[in-house]
């Protein structure tokens, strides 16, 4: 999958060497080096000056020794940056959890960049599933796109695991040479056909004229879809990247449960928010 980042791609893997008691070993209150830092809304826009557009908040990292501060850049796309305990360092990049492998900061992405789903028009979408599912999970792909054809089958392995939900299934032709593909499956609303693409078989040519796969492109640049394929929760999460179905359900689960708690900064004084 080809993906536009936001921010620079530096794996950060502080904390790994040394435990975070390497940061409290000469005092720092009550045995917490946070209570003796602080980092105001202010001063990380100072800092960040001529660097991000806005500075949206400001709290601790979850890896010891760092703010992590949520930014938006000209374009208004969100993400976080860090900076470290003694103001002088500013790190962009992936942050690392070595004990699950998850990337905490692609986390965060998702999460600051939530969009309304009320905002994709379905009339056009094929629907895997039952319509009438309560949960609808909006899929945007590309006939051609190996990952897409890699997620395909595991769409129907997660309505069949799953009744209640449905993937409406959005034309996004990021190819030049998958455009026709696209519109004869627009055209014909034919999951026979989609099924087809995603084998790799030839379609027919498009048997009418539609500017829908125009209106796709241009509604998934608004909305963040940057690459094939892309799924957008109910919750309004925008995630890319082919999934199994457990992984699937598993993120459908998460956006139904209460947010994971963050790690805060502490005392009012420490952080303005």
């Amino acid at each position: 999958m080809r993906s536009t980042r936001f921010l620079a791609l530096v794996v950060l893997a502080a904390g790994v060497a040394a435990p975070a008691s390497a940061f409290v070993q000469d005092g720092c209150g009550a045995g917490d080096c946070r209570s003796c830092h602080s980092l105001s809304k202010n001063e990380a826009e100072n800092i960040l000056k001529g660097l991000v557009h806005e500075v949206l908040s400001v709290e601790f990292s979850d890896v010891p020794g760092l703010w992590v501060v949520d930014v938006e850049d000209q374009r208004g796309r969100r993400g976080p940056v860090y900076i470290d305990f003694s103001k002088r360092y500013v790190i962009t990049g992936n942050v690392l959890e070595v004990a699950t492998r998850e990337n905490l900061t692609r986390r965060r992405m998702i999460e600051l960049n939530r969009i309304d789903p009320s905002r994709i028009p379905l009339d056009d979408a094929l629907v895997i599933g039952d319509p009438a599912a309560e949960k609808k999970i909006v899929v945007f792909t590309d006939p051609d796109c190996p990952y897409c054809r890699k997620l395909h089958p595991e769409l129907r392995k997660a309505v069949e695991r799953r009744p209640g939900v449905a993937f409406y299934v959005k034309m996004f032709p990021i190819k030049k040479t998958s455009r026709e593909k696209a519109k004869t499956i627009v055209c014909t609303r034919s999951l026979d056909l989609l099924d087809r693409a995603m084998e790799g078989k030839e379609l027919p040519p498009p048997g009418c004229e539609t500017d829908q796969i125009e209106k796709n492109l241009e509604l998934g640049r608004s909305i963040g879809v940057r690459s094939t394929p892309t799924l957008v929760f109910p919750d309004g999460r925008v995630i890319p990247g082919a999934k199994s179905a457990d992984k699937i359900l598993l993120l459908l689960d998460e956006g139904a449960a209460p947010p994971r708690k963050e790690s805060r900064a502490g005392p009012p004084r420490a952080v303005s928010r």
